[in-house]
């Protein structure tokens, strides 16, 4: 069995406004219900293209870390066969593409595999806008949000980190900018994650699948547009607004 990690220390939101929550929690609601009618027919058909590519079924429940150290289960579209590990994150895959079917690739570039999550998101497990939830086993990942409160809220459909780097981003970088989200989060900062979002997914950016260069050893660099310094920089100093 491989290690997990127990949390035991987690902080209140950095902001608690009670507007800023209120309306997250009613945009999270009501866009998720509407884009589950909407998309119905995309779910049917995406499910089962699924099921044949993949000769299983369709749907894929993964253990995920949540709000305030509460895992919860995770839906996605099937995009691996029976074979692939199920409780370790993609990113530490070796041969990732060996697991990957035939039709999953496409399925994970247009993110299609991921709109399952409209239903976490109805039930409260998630927000549109989060940190990614991660598996159990991303015990670094894990205690970096624990110390910089990004467990304090619910994880995200997309997050700060997605639009800044996506699987390009090493595990600290992605911990910093979870950190920077936290102490910044808003509703424009949120919208402002959204429209990023589409861009990315529309033009498949920052994909890797599998072990990518520097994602897990930490030799990749944030953009410079980026407004959060390189991980070298102390996380405290970062959500302070100084200089290393």
């Amino acid at each position: 069995m491989q290690n997990t990690l127990l949390l035991s220390n987690y902080r209140e939101p950095a902001k608690t406004q009670t507007a800023y929550v209120f309306i997250k929690r009613s945009f999270d609601i009501i866009c998720s219900l509407f884009l589950i009618v909407l998309l119905m027919p995309v779910l049917l058909a995406v499910a089962v293209i699924s099921a044949i590519d993949t000769k299983s079924c369709p749907i894929f429940i993964q253990t995920r870390m949540g709000r305030n150290n509460r895992p919860f289960r995770m839906i996605k579209f099937r995009t691996m066969n029976t074979q692939a590990p199920s409780n370790l994150a993609t990113h530490r895959f070796e041969n990732a593409l060996n697991y990957i079917s035939p039709v999953g690739g496409a399925l994970r570039k247009l993110s299609l595999d991921e709109l399952p999550q409209l239903f976490n998101i109805l039930l409260g497990d998630m927000s549109f806008v989060g940190p990614r939830p991660v598996v159990l086993t991303e015990t670094d990942l894990l205690r970096m949000r624990d110390k910089n409160g990004a467990l304090s809220v619910r994880p995200g459909l997309t997050g700060w980190a997605q639009v800044n780097g996506r699987d390009l981003v090493s595990v600290a970088d992605k911990a910093v900018l979870d950190g920077y989200y936290i102490d910044n989060m808003s509703l424009s900062m949120d919208w402002t994650i959204l429209k990023k979002t589409v861009g990315y997914v529309l033009r498949a950016r920052d994909i890797s699948e599998g072990a990518a260069l520097g994602a897990v050893t930490g030799e990749y660099r944030l953009p410079a547009r980026t407004p959060v310094p390189l991980r070298s920089a102390p996380v405290q100093d970062v959500r302070r607004g100084k200089t290393a």
